[in-house]
């Protein structure tokens, strides 16, 4: 599975994020994008986003 790029990533778009605690296991949380904090189009393990609530996670997944 490839990563979204940061161009497909937008504020307010609804997201699933692996958080830095959870990068053994790959637990995903769902959330709604508040900031975009990754600044190259790509990186190989996701673009990095803060969630409205504060969580910090690389984006894994984009939900219509």
């Amino acid at each position: 599975m490839n990563a979204p790029k940061r161009a497909d990533i937008k504020v307010g778009q609804h997201v699933s994020v692996v958080m830095k605690q959870h990068q053994a296991t790959g637990e995903l949380t769902e959330g709604i994008v508040e900031r975009i904090l990754t600044n190259s189009a790509t990186h190989p393990h996701g673009i990095k986003v803060r969630l409205v609530g504060g969580q910090v996670g690389r984006v894994k997944e984009i939900h219509g």
